[in-house]
């Protein structure tokens, strides 16, 4: 016989692995839009962070037309157009700017 203590923390814990698809991108700061394991982000201004498929990315800045990004524990850059690999998402750098960063994030 289950006890009814038992079968709340299992229905609660039944909807939390329901919901957790819905909580896969975090922001912090500026733009994200998330479809299914595929995100949209804008990132602005150094130090700009957004959690990602349960990945933080962090801007820091553009030089020469090549953006930074902190992906994890890993140091990327890329120009407009290119893709890179981080971890375990794979980036696609849509729109650099002077001051921020565009890209679609999906996991490798």
């Amino acid at each position: 016989m289950t006890t009814r203590p038992a079968r709340l923390a299992a229905a609660v814990l039944a909807g939390g692995l329901l919901l957790a698809p819905l909580a896969a991108c975090n922001v912090t700061s500026d733009t994200v839009s998330c479809s299914g394991t595929s995100c949209s982000v804008t990132l602005s201004g150094d130090g700009a962070k957004a959690d990602v498929l349960n990945t933080t990315l962090a801007f820091g800045g553009v030089d020469d037309g090549r953006a930074t990004l902190r992906v994890g524990d890993t140091e990327v850059s890329c120009a407009q157009g290119e893709s890179v690999d981080a971890g375990p998402l794979s980036l696609e750098c849509t729109e650099v700017t002077d001051d921020s960063i565009t890209l679609t994030a999906s996991l490798g």
